[in-house]
């Protein structure tokens, strides 16, 4: 059994033309004008396959295939299709084609299945208009409510809830008053590993927690040419050791162990002047909270003993933290099996991104399925994906969905 990879691949560059960029990629923010049109799109695709469309109060859209006890709840797949503003056209949008194509599939071959089997969107799940990121899974999952997700506000001050209602997805269902009995989420890569072994499906057992911290190193700004080596209080030379210790720390705890510095503010940023602040962010990531934990712990005993030898002021303070998510055994045994029986290439891929099944694996049996991208690129306009490749991902979910929902 096979899914339709020409079908597949028409579906995702007609989509791709809603924002499309100069450099071929895609800007489709999420509630935006280009946003409803994506939407309308893939809704339209959903009920010309037969499929009943609920949008809940977040904007949450699932569009529904009846199995033969729809008292079961549904074997559900999805993503996202809002992008970044300099995206591409596979990050989100794939997982919620594949899942559109499976259903065309199953349709194509009349066959039945005793659960339901939904396709989810979820709204803003890139957080690039929005704060937070993966709202709407979110707001589903009861992460924080649907007031704060309500009240958000974009850079020119319109809020979540204004411009939902102006686009008409501001549906009537409670965000998660929606039943799961499994969640799959089929997704480029967003890394270089599987291009790397080359192989062709990655198996996800789970995603990567993360630490978010905000640094801050206070010395004095002095003249650099009268003031002696000894004699200063350089901002930027402690902030540097610290900087080196993150991606210290990350080498000492591999291979998921991650250390990143990735903003740096400098005042007053002047050439003949030594550095009296610099304002950095850092970022942890592990697989596992015992290692997270401990890269923390690392992290602060060397920052408390840069400020006793420097005599600087260091503060720190943690400003976001996802845990680790384990995926549930049985559903990445089932994608396991199905990569298995249809013959591919796989190994083993831990996310190191977010995605909208961090937050269903809170409620539901949830794992995901990862494919190639070219040079690992993505958050990037030149993001680019084999057509085999895609289609073989989808083919995974097919068989992996099935499993679960039962042929009748």
């Amino acid at each position: 059994m096979q899914i339709n990879g020409d079908r597949l691949w028409a579906s995702l560059m007609e989509l791709a033309r809603i924002g499309a960029t100069e450099k071929g990629g895609v800007k489709r923010l999420a509630l935006t004008d280009l946003d409803k049109q994506g939407r309308d799109l893939v809704v339209g695709w959903g009920k010309e396959a037969g499929m009943s469309i609920t949008i809940d109060q977040i904007g949450n859209v699932f569009m529904r295939r009846d199995g033969t006890n729809n008292a079961l709840p549904p074997v559900m797949t999805g993503s996202h299709i809002d992008t970044q503003p300099t995206g591409g056209k596979f990050d989100g949008n794939y997982g919620v084609l594949a899942g559109l194509e499976v259903v065309r599939t199953l349709n194509d071959l009349k066959i039945k299945t005793e659960a339901p089997i939904e396709v989810a969107f979820w709204t803003n799940e890139e957080g690039s208009r929005f704060v937070p990121v993966m709202m709407g899974s979110g707001v589903f999952c009861g992460a924080f409510s649907l007031e704060t997700a309500y009240a958000a506000k974009d850079v020119d001050g319109k809020t979540v809830g204004e411009e939902l209602e102006r686009i008409g997805y501001k549906g009537p269902q409670v965000p998660g008053d929606h039943p799961i009995g499994a969640y799959f989420e089929t997704h480029i890569e967003q890394g270089p590993v599987l291009e790397d072994a080359d192989k062709v499906i990655g198996v996800v057992p789970a995603v990567m927690g993360l630490s978010w911290y905000d640094c801050v190193v206070t010395g004095m700004e002095a003249h650099a040419g009268p003031t002696p080596m000894g004699l200063r209080k350089d901002a930027l030379q402690v902030s540097t050791r610290i900087m080196q210790e993150v991606v210290a720390i990350a080498n000492r705890y591999p291979p998921y162990g991650r250390g990143t510095v990735g903003m740096v503010q400098v005042f007053p940023n002047s050439r003949n002047v030594i550095p009296g602040e610099v304002k950095f962010s850092i970022d942890l990531r592990n697989v596992n909270d015992e290692l997270l934990n401990t890269m923390h712990e690392e992290m602060l005993a060397f920052i408390d003993k840069t400020r006793s030898e420097s005599g600087l002021k260091i503060s720190i303070e943690r400003v976001s933290y996802y845990p680790p998510c384990p995926f549930h055994p049985e559903c990445v045994d089932a994608v396991r099996s199905a990569t298995a029986k249809l013959g591919y290439s796989t190994m083993d891929v831990v996310s190191g991104a977010g995605h909208d099944a961090i937050y269903a694996a809170r409620l539901a049996p949830a794992g995901m399925i990862f494919v190639p991208c070219k040079d690992g690129i993505s958050h990037n306009e030149i993001e680019d994906a084999k057509a085999e490749h895609l289609e073989a991902g989808c083919n995974v979910l097919l068989h992996a969905m099935l499993e679960r929902a039962r042929l009748v």
